[in-house]
């Protein structure tokens, strides 16, 4: 990153400095903040190509004891998240001389205060960002339950930390603010949920009292194996599937899904399907057939 003063400083004036970015030389990163064009077109694939070079930029302006965080640092790290992350404002974290909670904007970065140990930051792409374990806590100090649960469940799932690694984080934060919301989302947490929508809907099972169901099962009845299923609740013969757009956009994968459920149905479960409008705009709604498919299936289960 280059800064206005530093250019200036090298003997550029504000003239050169603007026939520099028309023709291709610099990339105006932010107000008074650019950076060279071919160290700027370092291939970087997924979501973090849309933070990187935005979260350098903040850095060269809010100082060498700041770090990307929050949002911005799970993009890096291409943890789960609910949203673009192009959409949100840049999260960086400074060490501040006395450390508190404090946070304050500058345009379109959100500057947090608060303690940074060496072992809580990590370089990304040549950009330093907070450790996913403590990007985990963070976001869980500070999103909904379910935001969370989805990042914490990314981050265990694809083995980018461990809950030794979140449970020491969460002691180092003690007495942060949000750190006992934390501590429910790390206890949540599950390796097994494969995506956002089935974390998303975890949390809202939970929520909505439903008990909590198996992830992941493989079922089926006698010698036959049916397949592997989103959600069991093992007592009433009850599944449950999250279904993503893919389901219903492909022909061959609706039909499939079809006779899935008619064998399941065959071997004596209740199938309930849900998409991500439903579990998230009327999650009552979903809860309610999940809870009627518990009472045909808890009187006809098999033992």
């Amino acid at each position: 990153m280059l800064t206005t003063s530093r250019l200036l400083a090298a003997g550029l004036s504000a003239r050169q400095i603007q026939r520099l970015v028309v023709a291709g030389g610099l990339i105006r990163v932010r107000l008074g903040v650019y950076a060279r064009t071919a160290a700027a077109e370092t291939p970087v694939i997924g979501q973090a190509r849309d933070v990187l070079l935005p979260l350098a930029g903040a850095l060269a302006v809010t100082g060498s004891r700041s770090v990307g965080s929050h949002q911005t640092a799970a993009a890096v790290h291409a943890l789960s998240l609910v949203g673009r992350p192009s959409s949100w404002p840049i999260h960086v974290t400074r060490a501040p001389d006395d450390c508190g909670s404090r946070t304050r904007r500058r345009p379109g970065v959100l500057v947090h205060n608060a303690a940074l140990p060496v072992s809580d930051v990590v370089v990304q792409h040549g950009v330093p960002v907070t450790s996913v374990s403590r990007t985990v806590v963070d976001l869980a100090r500070a999103m909904p339950f379910a935001e969370g649960v989805a990042v914490a469940d990314s981050a265990l799932r694809d083995k980018r930390t461990t809950r030794g690694e979140l449970d020491a984080v969460l002691v180092r934060c003690a007495r942060w603010p949000g750190i006992q919301r934390a501590r429910r989302v790390v206890g949540f947490a599950d390796p097994l949920a494969e995506s956002v929508l089935e974390s998303i809907s975890r949390a809202l099972f939970r929520e909505h009292g439903l008990p909590p169901p198996e992830l992941q099962v493989v079922v089926g009845y006698e010698d036959e194996i049916v397949g592997r299923v989103d959600f069991l609740w093992r007592r009433y013969r009850t599944v449950a599937e999250a279904d993503g757009a893919l389901k219903y956009t492909e022909p061959a994968r609706a039909l499939a899904q079809l006779n899935r459920d008619a064998r399941l149905r065959e071997a004596g479960f209740e199938v309930v399907h849900f998409t991500w409008p439903e579990i998230t705009k009327v999650p009552g709604q979903v809860v309610s057939a999940i809870r009627a498919a518990f009472r045909r299936g808890g009187g006809t289960r098999r033992e």
